[in-house]
Formats: structure tokens, sequence, C-alpha cells
């Protein structure tokens, strides 16, 4: 199938500037990069396709993992998030992780982040799903990307080399003529100071720009989430991985099979303060699923959630969380706090979990007194462009972290709350590397692969497929059902060109790629699962699917390597 395009569809452009380094995304992963090339690099410009506040960091309520605790090491942490990956994490990239990220926290605090404290002054640390400690450290109850972003933003505003280009999207990559990074073509919207579509000359490029959670119906990801990175890089020549391990949130809140988009999320953090799940007839059918009961890692607790909902033909689950707060807890569904111990609940919910009290509360729950209703959804990527240790693309001068990026940390399925951890850790480490590898500034060459574009009111077609075919529970005849339908919507061309159209295109191209990985890993591992092989089968696909674009075709081929996490 040769229809996906090598580039987009796009004016040409009309205005040039010129950076060091351009950093595209404005969230932990992105800003910490900037913050810490600066003194090192002489311009530096982030691009953000809405304000800086707007990615995905601003929504993470559970807080950032590190080993901070007196009890806890980094090996304990290793631990818990090579046996979250079910195998397929980079043992290297872990360790990486586990023993840079408490300074790398540090660091965060010193550049103004705060940190919830117990009575004695030290942090407050909580537990969530897969880990074995209490190693959680949250900010204003269940609002820490909230505070991380804004401490951010606040060291960004201080840093006068820091160019910011708000209400911009990226188009696409430039390139050298040795295939190497020169620049970006992006498009600076209305709001922005220099409008429509411009070249920025530069001598290398840090994705950061997020995951893609619009490429589903649901998400708990934001709007600006729709696979941008992931596509530049791919029609740029580089290596996408493990696209196939999509995490899906277990406790997001079901508000109807009608409903589409950004759909409020139920911190993990909600069960590790005590709260449990049930189903329509109160049974607590997490326990004896695993030896961590509801705080198993996520994707176990999807599938069980999946399953009980499968087997009783119900559209949800329920997260119980009206004794939260109380010394003495019952565990049996039904017995209703009320007086004195529900103004109880009510102050602990207003103090730990506020954010998640009051998006309860809008859509017409009181988790106080009423259970909620959950269902799985698109939560993070866990694969990406594929990175070394260093940030490192396989494309000469472009870099990725966060999201946007498979480093290799999180294998088949992500460990609560690392997510933040890997922004902050891989950026410091590409911050350490860049100064010294930077490209002389490139003089762009003309691309040969064809321009294209599909029209921007495709995206609800798209999303529908890959959720209904490529969602939580996946089977070879929907997978490759997908890989047609998608076919046949990327031969559709756009009469306009706008971002909408652009950002559809980015969705569909990854989504296809994203299914062809699907279909081709025949077993079921950490957040794929396959139906018709519902096994996990080391002996043929331990290791990582890759996708590469060349010619309009997208082609995924597989790579073994041994499982990392110790299981036969």
């Amino acid at each position: 199938m040769n229809a996906l395009p090598g580039l987009l569809s796009s004016r040409d452009p009309g205005w040039t500037e010129w950076a060091d380094v351009i950093v595209v995304g404005s969230g932990i992963a992105g800003l910490t990069a900037a913050l810490r090339l600066r003194g090192q690099v002489e311009r530096i410009a982030v691009v953000t396709k809405d304000v800086l506040a707007a990615g995905s960091t601003q929504w993470a309520q559970g807080g950032i993992a590190a080993a901070l605790g007196p009890e806890d090491t980094p090996e304990q942490h290793e631990h818990d998030t090579l046996v979250a990956g079910a195998g397929a994490c980079d043992p290297a990239a872990v360790r990486v992780l586990v023993t840079e990220g408490p300074d790398a926290v540090r660091e965060l605090i010193e550049w103004g982040a705060n940190f919830d404290k117990d009575p004695a002054g030290n942090l407050s640390l909580t537990r969530e799903g897969g880990h074995h400690r209490d190693r959680i450290a949250h900010a204003n109850g269940d609002a820490t990307g909230a505070e991380i972003q804004r401490a951010l933003i606040e060291a960004v505003k201080r840093a006068p080399e820091i160019m910011v280009f708000e209400h911009a999207m990226v188009v696409d990559l430039v390139t050298a003529a040795d295939g190497g990074v020169a620049g970006l073509t992006i498009h600076v919207m209305g709001e922005g100071d220099a409008d429509g579509v411009g070249l920025v000359r530069a001598r290398a490029v840090v994705l950061a720009s997020g995951g893609l959670g619009q490429v589903f119906s649901q998400t708990t990801n934001p709007a600006v989430s729709t696979a941008d990175g992931m596509a530049i890089a791919l029609r740029a020549g580089a290596r996408l991985r493990d696209l196939e391990f999509v995490q899906f949130h277990p406790t997001v809140m079901y508000l109807g099979a009608d409903s589409r988009g950004q759909q409020p999320l139920i911190s993990e953090a909600v069960r590790g303060e005590g709260a449990f799940l049930v189903d329509w007839e109160g049974n607590r059918f997490m326990q004896g699923v695993h030896e961590l009961a509801d705080l198993a890692p996520r994707d176990i607790v999807s599938k069980a959630i999946m399953k009980r909902m499968l087997a009783t033909g119900r559209p949800n689950m329920w997260l119980d969380a009206r004794h939260l707060g109380l010394d003495a807890v019952s565990s049996e569904v039904g017995d209703r706090v009320d007086g004195e111990e529900r103004a109880v609940v009510s102050r602990y919910w207003q103090r730990r979990f506020p954010t998640i009290l009051a998006s309860c509360r809008a859509h017409g729950v009181d988790p106080v007194t009423e259970l909620i209703p959950v269902a799985p959804a698109c939560h993070y990527a866990s694969g990406g462009v594929h990175t070394d240790l260093w940030g490192r693309s396989s494309v000469p001068g472009l870099y990725a972290t966060g999201e946007v990026a498979c480093s290799g940390v999180h294998g088949a399925n992500r460990l609560a709350s690392n997510s933040l951890l890997e922004g902050l850790v891989f950026s410091r480490r590409i911050a350490a590397v860049l100064p010294g590898e930077l490209r002389p500034l490139g003089e762009p060459v003309r691309h040969d692969g064809a321009r294209g574009l599909v029209p921007g009111a495709a995206l609800s077609e798209i999303q529908e497929v890959m959720t209904s075919r490529a969602g939580v529970l996946r089977n070879a005849d929907g997978l490759a059902e997908a890989v047609e339908l998608l076919g046949k919507l990327a031969v559709t061309e756009a009469e306009k060109i706008d971002p909408a159209a652009w950002e559809t295109t980015n969705v569909l191209t990854v989504s296809l790629a994203l299914a062809q990985a699907a279909l081709l890993r025949e077993e079921t591992r950490g957040s794929h699962w396959r139906e018709d092989f519902p096994e996990r089968d080391d002996a043929h696909w331990a290791g990582h699917c890759d996708a590469v674009l060349a010619d309009g075709a997208s082609t995924v081929g597989f790579t073994a390597s041994p499982a990392t996490d110790g299981a036969r």
C-alpha cells in the first residue's frame, strides 16, 4: 500500500527563523530539556501547539515515582518497573531511570515545584499499582502535574535565552543532504507572533510532543495529543518501536457509550489510599487475581475489568472510595457512611483528591457517598520514537524524550507514575550530550516524498476504527480489518489545507503502524491483549516490533531479544 504521505501538504514557508536547538513540546520533558540546555547553546526555541500549560503533564494526577523514602531503594524500584513491563523493558534504560531519578526530582524541587509534605516536613509519599513501596511524590493532593507545569513555566519565563512559539504546530521535519536534521516547518496560528507557515532552521531537534491519545475515541489525553511527533519522525525516516503497547488506564470515569474525546481520570492513587473495585453485585473481583489485588499493574487491572464487563454484559465496573479517611474501614459494599463519618470522608477528599472530587461532582457523581462508574480508556503510549540511552533517534540530530519516545523504560506496560520521571531523567541526559553533538546549520534539501493530506473530518472515523478493532481487546480479524479500513482512508485527499487535516493525517499515519504492529504480535503481553493468542509467548515474541515508512508504505518488522523480567 503506497498511500501515506512523505510530507504533509502545506503552503510554502513565508518566514524564516533559526535556533541551535528546537524543542517540540512544553510538558515536563520539553521544558526540562530547554532549561537544562541553557548556557550550553546560544539559541533555544520551544514550540508548542497550544499554550505552554496545555499538554499532558498538566493533567497528571497521581504523582512522580522515585526511590526517595528511607526504606526504598533504586533496586526495588527497578524490580517493580521490570515486572510491570512484562519482559519488554530495556534493563539498562530502567537502571538509568531509577538511579538518576531521585536527583532529578530534587532538581525539580530546586526549580520551584512544591510537593506535599508530611507533618514532619518530609515528602509525603504514597503508593500506586505495581509498586511495593510508598514512592509516589505528589503535589496539592492530586494536582501534581499542574504544580510541576507551573514551576517549569515560571523557570522558562525567567530564561530570556529560550524563545517560545505558542499556538504553533509543527508540520514536518526538514532534512539536510545527509538525511539529518536541518530544521522544522511550523504553522503559527492567529494568536501567535508570526502567522502562517514558516521555516525554523536548526542544528538539532528534540521531540517532546507527547502521545497518541486521540487515536482512540475515549482517552484521558488532551485534544492536542494527536501523535504529531511520532508521525513527523516516521516521515523523516526514524524508527518507531513498541507501538502496540498502548496502556488503557483501568479507572477512567465512564460517561456513557456515546462519550468521546478526553475523559475524566480517576487516579490510581485513589486505590493506593484504599479504594477498591467492585462489580454490579458488589463483589471485589480483584481479590485473588493478583497478589496486589486492586493495586496490581494497570494491564492486569484493565484486563480484569474488561473480562468482568464481558462476562456480565455491563458497560462499566465501579470504584468504591466512600470510606477513604476513616480509621475503621468496612469492606462491605452498601455500608454507606453518614453523619459525622461522611464529613470525615468529605474533608479527606477535599484535601487529598480535590481535582478528582470536583470532576466527579461536575459529572453528577459524589464519591463521598456514591460509587464511581469506571471503565478502561486509552491513557499512555509505552512505544514511540526509538531512542538510545541518551535520547538519540536513528535520524542524525533528532532526539526524543517523554511519551513521544520509546526509551525502553516502559516495556509492554508502564509502571504507574514512571512517565513524569522518564521525561525528567532522559531530558537531562539529552542536554548532557547534545551540545557536544551539534551539527552545522545545514542547508535544507527538497524532500522527494509525495505530499498528501486526509480530510480533518475523517478523524472520528479513524478513532472509531481503532477503538472497535485495536482497542483493549484485539484479534486478527479485527486488526486486519483496521489495517484495510485505514488504508482506504489514506487515499482520501483533503480539499483544504489546515491544522485539522494535518492532525488527522498524523493520527492516521500512526494508527496504521500501530494496527500493523498489533496484528504482527501474536501473543498477549502487558497492555497488548490478543483474545486469539491469550498467552504470553517468549519463545516466539520476546522482542520488539519496529515500524518504518518508505515510499508511502508503513512496514513493521520484529527484532527478537530476551525477556527482561525474569519470567519463564
